[in-house]
């Protein structure tokens, strides 16, 4: 798959590559995104490097995973990063990260919101996922304010730095944005208990 480039009202998303090494480093060494993310701790160099000049362009190539750079509108300025990860044929998990100086500005929300519109329409996903640890509530925030629906608690469902954890997990389905689905959906009938 060739990669894209999405732009909203004050952002350009585009996957980084070489020249955002040193911003991908800078930016990861934030301990709030080491803490919640599953980045490597320490976070090195040589790990930013692989990031954007083999693991970027490789899952683009071969459509498993779909990364941007969240830049401001200038296209310089790196304010967060969104992976967007295929599951099955029609399901992705997505997972982000705001830059520490820009957090609280909606980036990441704006951005989420986006790209999720951009998998329903060109990718004909029905479901994306949002996954996080029990306890990340910035992450949770990101996901409720984009529309996706809390739907519980995985048991020891992610690994972070060792250690298996419970996460909370989420979904948003094209019909939460107003938007047609590539098969029916059918809910489950509502329970009278």
């Amino acid at each position: 798959m060739d990669p894209v480039t999405l732009t909203t009202a004050r952002l350009l998303l585009r996957p980084p590559g070489a020249q955002d090494t040193d911003a991908v480093y800078k930016a990861a060494q934030d301990p709030e995104i080491q803490r919640w993310t599953t980045i490597p701790s320490p976070y090195l160099p040589e790990h930013a490097q692989a990031f954007t000049q083999r693991m970027v362009p490789d899952g683009w190539a071969n459509g498993t995973m779909l990364d941007w750079g969240l830049f401001l509108a200038g296209g310089e300025e790196l304010v967060g990063m969104i992976g967007l990860y295929m599951r099955s044929l029609s399901t992705a998990e997505i997972g982000f990260w705001g830059t520490k100086e820009h957090r609280g500005n909606g980036y990441v929300t704006e951005a989420v919101a986006t790209i999720s519109r951009w998998a329903f329409a060109e990718l004909s996903v029905d479901r994306v996922e949002w996954r996080a640890e029990v306890g990340n509530t910035p992450s949770r925030a990101v996901a409720e304010r984009t529309g996706f629906v809390i739907e519980g608690v995985l048991r020891s469902a992610i690994i972070h730095q060792g250690v298996r954890r419970d996460a909370w997990v989420g979904a948003l389905l094209p019909s939460d944005l107003g938007l047609p689905s590539t098969a029916p959906y059918l809910p489950a009938p509502a329970s009278h208990g």
